[in-house]
């Protein structure tokens, strides 16, 4: 028998209305309330599931004002299930603000293992290694995606996007890393899903068109990620007023690199 905890947080599916757990309906059926972004959104589940708790709306513009709501439940001795629209609570979804209160006050908190839609996109395309970097939703100005892009030129980067805003993206990626490799999954789980990879001017090409559905998408760290990413970094540190002698002390000594080739690179640029 699972142990019983005060709070959960339970992922709901992100497309398919059969990828939810028999734990998570069993929770959500045994909880005095359910916590929602859309109260609408979640009683279609709930309707499914033939689940009949009461339901609380919960989203990023009243997170602070229903905190005191929820312990007030909970300190009266009540169960609480937190869920999101779709995937797992807390992955580009509420819920930082009560989680925080909850450990603050004493409470038991645990998540049940389910839906992403990062980690389904992530075991259905080729990788090189284990290590990514997600940044969830991805920023709105060319100069922040500019600078994300040539941030991360070392790693691969995962982010989502909505499908207005995803081609324009890629453009400005391309701008700034050249014909990079991504791979870009569209309605995961759902009919008409759709996982490319390819060349981003491919991709571009690809959905010329347009796109629908939800986006999520992974920028492949270049070949030669390493000279580029120092560059990056000089580039930095030659914006904040440090001097080629200064930048090759300084990035020699973080990154164990040759002194003298970091000065001679630092010159170039």
């Amino acid at each position: 028998m699972a142990r019983e905890f005060d709070f959960y947080s339970v992922p709901t599916p992100i497309g398919n209305i059969k990828d939810i757990t028999l734990r998570a309906i069993e929770v959500l059926k045994s909880v005095d309330l359910i916590a929602c972004e859309d109260t609408r959104t979640t009683q279609k589940l709930l309707n499914h599931y033939d689940i009949k708790t009461k339901c609380i709306s919960y989203h990023k513009y009243n997170e602070r004002e229903r905190v005191d709501f929820f312990l007030s439940e909970l300190k009266s001795g009540k169960k609480i299930a937190l869920v999101s629209d779709a995937g797992t609570p807390m992955i580009c979804d509420p819920g930082g603000v009560i989680i925080e209160e909850l450990v603050k006050n004493g409470f038991s908190v645990t998540s049940l293992p389910g839906a992403s839609a990062v980690t389904t996109f992530l075991s259905e395309i080729p990788r090189k290694g284990e290590d990514f970097t997600f940044i969830g939703f991805i920023p709105r100005t060319e100069a922040q995606i500019s600078e994300i892009a040539k941030k991360y030129i070392s790693q691969n980067v995962v982010f989502y996007d909505s499908p207005e805003r995803i081609l324009k993206t890629l453009k400005v990626i391309q701008k700034n890393r050249g014909d990079v490799n991504i791979a870009l999954g569209r309605e995961l789980s759902k009919l008409f899903e759709e996982v490319k990879t390819g060349k981003i001017s491919e991709i571009i090409e690809y959905f010329k068109d347009g796109i629908k559905g939800e986006i999520v998408c992974m920028v492949y760290a270049d070949d030669n990620a390493q000279d580029k990413d120092i560059d990056y970094k000089i580039k930095e540190l030659k914006s904040k007023g440090f001097r080629d002698k200064e930048i090759s002390v300084i990035l020699s000594t973080l990154l164990n690199l040759n002194k003298n080739e970091v000065y001679k690179r630092s010159l170039e640029l």
